[in-house]
């Protein structure tokens, strides 16, 4: 395992999501399992595990989904799985969703100045930075082949019935905290948000090891 090398705060955030992912519903386990069993039968087959996790705007959960996912398989010590993230609009990486995944542990920090900045994001003092900006799920950063993409919201589900050259499709939708933007539950909700994805990468992850 890796978790040595991670921030203390974050290593104590992904330690309390692992024990809280033993209270997911099970309806929220049957559509988790399925990208479990996506990634255990890539890595069997020696073959890569790329996951990529769209919402309309690539701006909130599907940012948060893909830092989770690779910050906990690093935390688990599975190689072989990379995590991207997309939408079908381009926007920006919310400031809001930006500052929860700091207060979780992450280090951020803003790397160019425009509508639609690029972020640096840390897990530890040693690992390698992840590059974050908003993009479509098609972007040339993303896979174009070979990849499971998974859907964070309805409209997602909606409105991209097909998704091209993906291997497997899975819907696993998450409230969009931008209901509550300026109000004075903001805090509370995207925090709420970002522990939810959190334990929910945690029980995938070691799902996948169980098969």
């Amino acid at each position: 395992m890796l978790n040595n090398a991670f921030y203390t705060a974050l290593r104590q955030y992904i330690q309390t999501s692992v024990a809280e992912s033993k209270s997911i519903p099970v309806e929220r386990r049957q559509r988790l399992e399925g990208v479990s069993e996506y990634v255990s039968k890539r890595i069997t087959a020696g073959k890569p595990a790329r996951l990529i996790f769209i919402c309309t705007h690539n701006s909130r959960r599907s940012q948060m989904s893909q830092l989770w996912a690779q910050a906990v398989t690093r935390y688990l010590g599975i190689c072989g799985v990379t995590a991207f993230s997309g939408g079908t609009e381009i926007t920006s990486f919310n400031q809001r969703a930006v500052k929860a995944l700091t207060r979780a542990g992450f280090q951020i920090g803003q790397s160019t100045n425009s509508e639609n900045p690029f972020y640096n994001a840390r897990m530890g003092v040693d690992m390698p930075p992840i590059r974050m900006f908003s993009k479509t799920y098609r972007d040339h950063s993303n896979p174009q082949r070979a990849f499971c993409a998974i859907l964070n919201c309805s409209n997602i589900d909606r409105d991209c019935p097909v998704i091209a050259n993906a291997e497997k499709r899975i819907v696993i939708n998450y409230d969009d905290p931008k209901h509550y933007d300026d109000t004075e539950n903001e805090k509370t909700e995207y925090d709420a948000r970002c522990r939810q994805i959190s334990r929910e990468m945690c029980w995938l992850f070691t799902k996948a090891l169980s098969f």
